[in-house]
């Protein structure tokens, strides 16, 4: 387990002392898959970098297993660090090396053995996926496959811990899909607890079990994934999720309401929350088989998927003259466990 404690850091800059990060307090479980998500300059890499000691707090501490980070030295922090990886946004990779001999290098330093270090480079390369690309040069290599080689070289000493600062952030979006489908693929198969830092939320969705939301140093919002997605509750938060999601900007949607209660007078602005098998039944369908009188107009719509399961939304407006209908299909939507919010309804 990792553990943050009233953790501070402050730099002494020309300008005077910065606050890069602000009184945190933060637990990561063993073997999940933790994002940590802010924009540039919230602190992320500081915060990261506490974990293998290249920074220490100004004030708090920082303990991993029980060992506190921030006491330890020489000897004791170097051992430390080797059971914890990183993988970093621009590869950090040897050029005059080969793919083989890149992932061995943290086992050359660790004085492995030649022939045990030949088999456990072998079976990472088998595990990232790069079989036959050994001796490639990373100059030949693709952004992806020079993750790969990143990912693999993370993993050479066995580590407890996985750090993944920015990773994806200079790859296209498909190979950014692949990469994160290896780092679930290595969770789950080494139960490796997973650390990552990132200002991209589809990261955060794609492969996180929890996930805190750092601005201006301190963590303003933290939870299970899917909670912040359903139901964010600081601005930043809401900007990240609508950011992902497409959602429609408040100020667009206002619009877009206010057109349509002018042009249909009985109209009732719905917005409907779907999570897992939710998302998969034909609950507006039946509904409208249920009240034949009223009509239906789309507004906007998505469906998303986590780790927790499947994450949609869809804003629709219910037109008819029958007030009991229209409330008989609200009652219908939460009766079906929909979350329902009425957004504006003419009085």
């Amino acid at each position: 387990m990792i553990e943050f404690k009233d953790v501070s850091k402050t730099f002494i800059a020309k300008e005077g002392e910065v606050d890069a990060v602000k009184d945190v307090n933060l637990t990561i479980p063993d073997g999940k898959i933790y994002g940590i998500v802010g924009y540039s300059g919230a602190g992320k890499s500081t915060l990261i970098r506490m974990l293998n000691g290249l920074e220490f707090p100004t004030t708090g501490s920082v303990t991993i297993n029980g060992t506190e980070i921030s006491g330890l030295k020489g000897s004791k922090l170097r051992n430390q660090r080797l059971k914890i990886g990183m993988i970093f946004q621009h590869f950090n990779l040897l050029w005059s090396r080969t793919v083989f001999d890149n992932i061995a290098f943290p086992l050359e330093i660790a004085k492995v053995p030649k022939d045990e270090r030949k088999k456990k480079v072998q079976r990472l390369i088998e595990l990232v996926g790069l079989t036959g690309r050994e001796n490639a040069y990373p100059s030949e290599l693709s952004g992806g496959q020079k993750q790969r080689v990143g990912v693999a070289r993370a993993l050479a000493n066995d580590p407890e811990i996985l750090l993944s600062d920015e990773a994806t952030s200079a790859l296209d979006p498909q190979t950014t899909d692949e990469v994160l489908d290896l780092l679930l693929s290595i969770n789950k198969q080494l139960n490796l607890s997973v650390v990552v830092i990132t200002h991209e939320m589809h990261v955060i969705r794609k492969i996180c079990d929890q996930v805190a939301v750092l601005d201006a140093g301190k963590i303003v919002e933290q939870g299970p994934v899917l909670d912040v997605f359903k139901h964010p509750k600081q601005p930043i938060t809401k900007r990240f999720v609508n950011q992902e999601t497409g959602s429609t900007s408040l100020d667009d949607t206002n619009v877009v309401v206010s057109e349509l209660l002018e042009k249909y007078p009985n109209g009732v602005i719905v917005k409907l929350g779907f999570h897992g098998d939710q998302a998969q039944l034909p609950i507006v369908s039946s509904m409208l088989r249920k009240f034949p009188d009223i009509d239906l107009s789309i507004i906007e719509g998505n469906i998303h998927q986590t780790q927790e399961g499947a994450l949609g939304s869809l804003f629709v407006q219910l037109i008819s003259d029958n007030k009991e209908s229209v409330h008989g299909a609200l009652a219908y939507f939460t009766t079906m466990r929909v979350e329902t919010e009425v957004i504006n309804r003419e009085q």
